[in-house]
């Protein structure tokens, strides 16, 4: 009896890769084959020079591999832990007030709207593509409140192949305009109906996320109704905290028997370790132990705090304080859908805390880069499915070639790997992302069936 036939390999890929791992935030991975079975899983990563043994042992010919050229490298796919899916029609506009003042003026009454299924599909259908052809793999989603209109956005999510959560927006308290709230009773049955109609699609890769708005545009009944939501079905939670100093004041005002922001979430069962908090930049020592005691992880989303002058959160303390981070481009906040603006936004706010004396040490690029992959899976839990290329972990990645035809940056014949990669990092954007693979499968270009 010979040895059981091993299924064939999806993929057999040759060249350079780079990743993250838990000891190094940057590894490059020059003259390497990795293999992908049919489930989209990581099979192998080796160096070339073990070839004749690994096509003995997986089964694979000479000419079933993919040979980049010196000019490609793959990278694992960028993880954006926080972006605002209806937002995405007026990015790149309207970023000339403060959080609160913002949100009144452009984004509830533009959220509204969603409502409308038929404007809702158009603009969901395209921030999934721009996305992805981004490099964004995975995509933790704010929708609105509407449930129909949020469950597309799932949909939609799934036809691209996209992994995601999304999360229907729950808020029952909202002065500055009424007709964007729910009723308390409403919201938490209409929040129930989104889990229950979303886990029943069984879609592979996109779930449910709770997601009650911030603090100030929820009562404590639903704060508490969705803490026990997510405790009762063990789902994940995401909401915003601390993202500016007048809002802080504001949730101090509104909730006086909580000891600060981070106590309100936790006593109402929201801050666990399947929790992701956008913004955070004014957040105490005190909370931060807390947020590292329940396993809880922030989204750092710089772009959106320069943008509307909330603040500047300080990444190296956080890490110190062992607590998850990840970035987000916090779209429309942040008026950049790519992630690769995240990385260089996440370098600037750390260059200008050691330009006003704040921290000694800012971040490597190397550790931006390690925030953008590794870290976003990490905060959203999904570290032992994504984030770099482990054998055993699906095979989500970035095609990048530094001499595309219409390529931003030029490359000279003095430049380095690392020179082009750094190149990549900071001037790189979609025309350099050739190929995107989520769970192995070629999502980007676009199949015409999408």
């Amino acid at each position: 009896m010979g040895s059981p036939q091993r299924p064939p390999l999806a993929h057999v890929f040759k060249g350079t890769f780079v990743h993250s791992s838990a000891s190094a935030p940057m590894e490059i991975l020059h003259g390497h084959l990795l293999g992908v079975d049919d489930n989209g899983t990581i099979v192998f990563v080796e160096q070339a020079d073990q070839l004749e043994e690994l096509a003995k042992t997986w089964g694979f010919k000479t000419s079933d591999i993919r040979q980049l050229s010196k000019h490609e490298f793959f990278m694992p796919g960028l993880v954006d832990t926080h972006i605002h899916a209806p937002q995405y029609s007026f990015t790149g506009t309207r970023v000339d007030l403060p959080l609160l003042q913002w949100l009144t003026s452009y984004t509830f009454p533009t959220e509204a709207k969603y409502q409308d299924s038929g404007f809702a599909e158009e603009v969901y259908t395209r921030v999934v593509r721009r996305t992805l052809k981004n490099g964004t793999t995975t995509a933790c989603y704010f929708a609105t409140i509407h449930t129909d209109s949020s469950l597309l956005l799932a949909e939609i999510t799934d036809k691209f192949g996209q992994r995601a959560f999304v999360g229907k927006v729950c808020m029952d308290m909202n002065d500055s305009v009424p007709q964007y709230r729910e009723i308390t009773a409403d919201c938490v049955q209409e929040t129930e109906r989104f889990v229950k109609e979303l886990l029943e699609k069984k879609y592979p890769r996109v779930q449910p996320i709770i997601t009650p708005r911030f603090g100030p545009s929820c009562t404590e009944d639903l704060l508490n109704a969705l803490g026990n939501l997510a405790e009762t079905h063990d789902l994940h939670v995401q909401s915003h905290i601390s993202e500016n100093e007048e809002e802080v004041k504001l949730v101090e005002n509104m909730f006086p028997a909580y000891q600060n922001y981070t106590e309100l979430y936790d006593k109402n069962k929201l801050l666990t370790s399947k929790t992701v908090m956008a913004h955070a930049c004014h957040l105490s020592e005190e909370e931060l132990k807390l947020f590292s005691l329940r396993g809880a992880a922030i989204s750092h989303c710089p772009n959106s705090n320069f943008s509307l002058r909330s603040g500047v959160l300080n990444v190296r303390k956080v890490l110190e304080h062992n607590v998850k981070l990840g970035l987000g481009t916090d779209v429309a906040g942040g008026y950049s859908a790519s992630m690769l603006d995240a990385i260089r936004k996440t370098m600037m706010a750390s260059n200008s805390l050691q330009i006003n004396k704040v921290n000694e040490t800012g971040l490597t690029l190397e550790e931006a880069f390690q925030l953008a992959t590794l870290g976003g899976s990490q905060a959203l839990g999904l570290d032992d499915v994504i984030g770099n290329f482990e054998v055993g972990k699906e095979f989500d990645a970035l095609l990048i070639n530094t001499k595309a035809s219409d390529s931003p940056f030029d490359l000279f014949s003095a430049d380095d790997f690392e020179d082009t990669l750094q190149k990549f990092l900071y001037l790189g954007d979609d025309r350099n992302i050739s190929e995107v693979y989520v769970a192995g499968k070629q999502v980007v270009p676009f199949s015409s069936s999408v």
